[in-house]
């Protein structure tokens, strides 16, 4: 089932539970100047899908499409497909695909704009660069000086712990006693910062790099009177970037003094946002790629540790919370993710909220508690590389066991503790983006927990409800110091247009509650050739649940919810259930909307003569209502990227301003499609 706004419509989805490729290109990483938007245009027009794949994988024709052996799994039976007419590739094995582009970028591990490159090259196009202000050059200059002596302090730092006396004395010393090898040590490229005021930062400016630059990466603090390093007798753990370049550090110190800090990091920077990295990425890429797994750690020498017990696709957090970029990070190599707890109880539920953000991401998780007492570090040094192996495999479990198993502890026979670990836990379910994994949680939970499933659909429900009210909320009151007359006043002004698809949700839920049971076609399965009906519910629902559209009216979305709860019930009569409802809302609207008659002129008409058959319904306008619903959508999203652009341009926050101008390009084209399915004309600035 594709997206509910793709171009190509009931094509097997390439990525049905991801943020559609067709409409948003994958987020562009930062390169020092712009590929010029029209030669973007034109590499995307140029590749031509069998002959980009086909340089990696041998296709032999099938009908219209193109099959081979999949190159991200094996398998012994072709289950790859291309599809030459629809630019995609579909593996209904692995469930990888997508276009030329995310086909190079899966296959070589390259970003979005390197992708571009390489296609470019293949095919002999000139990238045009859009030129560069001098801003720009000053900001892609300095970012470029910040790498440069963050490398240079990292290859002192591991001189001096190699080389000098003193640092083989002390910080090489404690790294050997900590158990690390010297190729673990040489590997991750540790080193040791010499005590003093300043060694380091007199060393860098001997060797001519500028004080401007030390202290923008926080290698060195300047004051009026005064100027110190950092890191002065720590030993070092550098940081480095997803592509290998050193961007920031971590030091431990080695002295005994409780007033000092035990770890200190570098601060924020141009080329350091400690949210969006973690430690460890760049030397576990490749196993978290092989393994299609990643363990998550907590400390530097976590990561260290099990590198050297044989476990390469292991990162770190680094201490901090964890938060959405870094998952996102993780989840470019892989949706798999195994938390590792150290066997403190306490710490781990106040990490429990990492869960819940890793789920709301897409990505399969799993959780390994450790004996107490233990951490990574010290567990993976007690046995052999093989037996940690096998341990992780053995005891690693899923996340709903793991929860409900920590916060049931002491609670067994308390109700009221009960009730709230399980809205807690059915919290955690309701953030899975992809309902078939959402479902499959329920059924776990209510059989862990004893609690019917009907009753965890409901709790799910009611977090929505009250999600979509705070938003609207939220939207109505966006400033928190707002006097209640001004509130009142833009309340007053947003009301009207407070549901900009209001007429066409109310015609969907006509449509539902009229003809929901009803079949709208037939169609072939393609890969199993069953031949599979599907209802006017299913249709419209499921083009509803692809993207996660959702109405600013709590009321829709409550029936929209409770028709999803009765869907698969033989004997379901939508029109009975809602307008006999027992909230007496609920069954008021479920009237008003039966009892109006087809007002909306562009739905029910066909030629000028009105719609009175209900095989002219199914055939006509519930597929017209589905486009018309979705041109309002596309309208509605390129009107608030105009407003976006807008705003990164007077930024002059480049990179933001081309990933915008992509989407715009791409909702353009599916405005046009659309348009063209409806046959009107239209105009892309409307």
């Amino acid at each position: 089932m594709p997206h509910a706004l793709c171009p190509l419509p009931r094509a097997p989805c390439p990525m049905p539970s991801a943020p559609c490729p067709m409409l948003f290109p994958p987020f562009f990483t930062t390169f020092a100047s712009m590929i010029d938007q029209s030669t973007v245009q034109r590499i995307l027009d140029t590749a031509e899908i069998t002959e980009v794949v086909g340089e990696f994988v041998t296709l032999k024709r099938r009908g219209t499409n193109m099959i081979g052996l999949c190159p991200f799994h094996n398998e012994k039976t072709p289950s790859f497909n291309v599809s030459p007419s629809k630019g995609i590739y579909k593996c209904f094995g692995c469930g990888k695909g997508g276009s030329s582009v995310n086909f190079i970028m899966e296959h070589e591990h390259l970003s979005f704009v390197e992708s571009l490159r390489w296609l470019a090259k293949k095919y002999h196009i000139e990238v045009q660069e859009k030129e560069e202000s001098p801003e720009d050059i000053k900001e892609r200059n300095d970012h470029e000086s910040q790498i440069i002596v963050s490398e240079f302090a990292q290859k002192y730092f591991a001189a001096q712990l190699w080389e000098s006396e003193y640092g083989q004395a002390v910080g090489l010393s404690y790294f050997r006693e900590r158990g690390f090898r010297d190729e673990i040590i040489k590997k991750f490229g540790l080193g040791y910062c010499p005590e003093g005021k300043e060694p380091f930062t007199n060393a860098a400016l001997k060797e001519g790099y500028k004080m401007e630059y030390l202290e923008k990466t926080g290698l060195t603090i300047k004051k009026e009177e005064w100027v110190r390093d950092r890191f002065s007798g720590r030993v070092m753990f550098p940081i480095h970037s997803i592509s290998g370049r050193v961007i920031a550090f971590g030091g431990r110190t080695l002295s005994l003094e409780k007033s000092i800090a035990k770890y200190l990091n570098s601060p924020e920077s141009d080329i350091y946002h400690k949210s969006r990295v973690v430690y460890g990425i760049f030397q576990a890429k490749n196993g978290i790629i092989r393994e299609d797994k990643c363990y998550l750690v907590e400390g530097y020498t976590d990561v260290l540790a099990m590198h050297q017990s044989g476990i390469e696709n292991v990162v770190a957090s680094s201490g901090t919370s964890l938060t959405v970029d870094q998952i996102r990070l993780i989840r470019r190599f892989t949706k798999n993710i195994t938390i590792i707890y150290d066997g403190d109880q306490a710490g781990i539920k106040a990490s429990l909220r990492g869960i819940d953000l890793v789920l709301e991401e897409g990505i399969n998780v799993k959780v390994l508690p450790l004996p107490d007492g233990e951490d990574p570090d010290s567990f993976s040094k007690s046995m052999s590389a093989t037996a940690l192996t096998q341990y992780i495999k053995e005891n690693e479990t899923d996340f709903i066991k793991f929860k409900t198993r920590i916060l049931l502890t002491g609670i067994e026979n308390d109700p009221l503790s009960r009730a709230k670990l399980i809205t807690d836990i059915v919290y955690s379910i309701s953030v899975i983006p992809e309902e078939i994994v959402r479902t499959e949680y329920l059924k776990e939970c209510s059989r862990l927990l004893e609690v019917r499933e009907d009753v965890l659909y409901n709790e799910i429900r009611k977090l929505k409800l009250k999600k979509n009210e705070a938003q609207t909320a939220r939207d109505l009151n966006p400033l928190p110091d707002q006097r209640p007359v001004q509130v009142e006043q833009t309340i007053q002004t947003v009301a009207p247009a407070e549901n900009p698809f209001e007429l066409e949700e109310k015609e969907i839920l006509r449509v539902l509650l009229k003809c929901g049971s009803l079949k709208i076609y037939d169609y072939e399965h393609e890969v199993s050739g069953e031949w599979i009906t599907e209802s006017v519910a299913t249709y419209v629902l499921s083009e509803l649940d692809i993207d996660n559209m959702v109405s600013v009216n709590p009321m829709v979305n409550t029936i929209l919810d409770d028709y999803r709860l009765h869907l698969e019930e033989p004997e379901f009569d939508a029109m009975r259930f809602f307008t006999l409802h027992p909230d007496p809302r609920i069954s008021t609207f479920a009237s008003d909307i039966i009892s109006e008659r087809h007002p909306i002129s562009p739905f029910w008409e066909r030629g000028g003569s009105h719609i009175e058959r209900e095989e002219d319904l199914l055939e006509v306008v519930v597929p017209k209502l589905v486009r018309e619903y979705k041109l309002r959508v596309v309208s509605s999203m390129m009107n608030q990227i105009e407003s976006s652009m807008k705003i990164a341009d007077a930024n002059k926050d480049y990179d933001q301003s081309l990933e915008l101008m992509g989407s715009y390009q791409k909702l353009t084209d599916i405005k046009k499609i659309l348009s063209k399915q409806l046959d009107r004309t239209v105009n892309p600035k409307k």
